[in-house]
């Protein structure tokens, strides 16, 4: 299997992901207006939400990795020689996996703290389910940016990137 065709698998694994994570917490929001409208409301609602809400925006920043849309200067950056470009990319590759290697170990120590824990409406979940959040999408995003690389690389030599034309007509076949 090629890289591009695993990026593309990858994309595919952290859109259902999305996808379920928007469909629950509109179930669950539309649930609580409902309960709420008919006088009961329900005591977990708030909670939930603000835990499904993080969990969306956590594992959404994943895919946004994945498919290279976060925020960025390219304009400035194509305005580079090759070389410079090679090297501002590689660089900022690097500082974003490291930032997010951190990000996931620091999230993975702070959950023996947390070990003891429960939610507050909802005793029986433990805070640590909730909070696994932070190593795991992090590890995500380490792996979408270990899986871009190459492409991104490429991109930044001028280069058309390997496997691109097969994984823009794997997109183009599936939309």
């Amino acid at each position: 299997m090629t890289l591009a065709r695993v990026r593309a698998a990858y994309e595919k694994f952290l859109e259902a992901i999305v996808i379920v994570l928007m469909a629950v917490l509109a179930a669950e929001v539309t649930a609580g207006v409902i309960f709420r409208s008919l006088g009961r409301s329900l005591v977990w609602y708030d909670e939930v939400a603000s835990i499904l809400l993080a969990w969306l925006t956590f594992y959404g920043s994943a895919l946004a990795a994945a498919k290279r849309a976060h925020i960025g200067c390219p304009e400035v950056v194509a305005m580079l020689p090759p070389f410079a470009r090679v090297v501002l990319r590689a660089a900022a590759d690097a500082l974003v996996i490291a930032f997010f290697a951190l990000v996931g170990w620091t999230g993975y120590s702070i959950l023996e703290a947390l070990a003891t824990d429960r939610l507050v409406s909802l005793p029986e979940v433990p805070v640590v389910f909730v909070q696994s959040v932070i190593p795991v999408s992090a590890l995500l995003i380490v792996v979408a940016e270990l899986l871009t690389l190459p492409a991104a690389i490429a991109q930044a030599r001028g280069e058309r990137a390997p496997g691109a034309a097969t994984a823009a007509a794997a997109r183009e076949a599936t939309h």
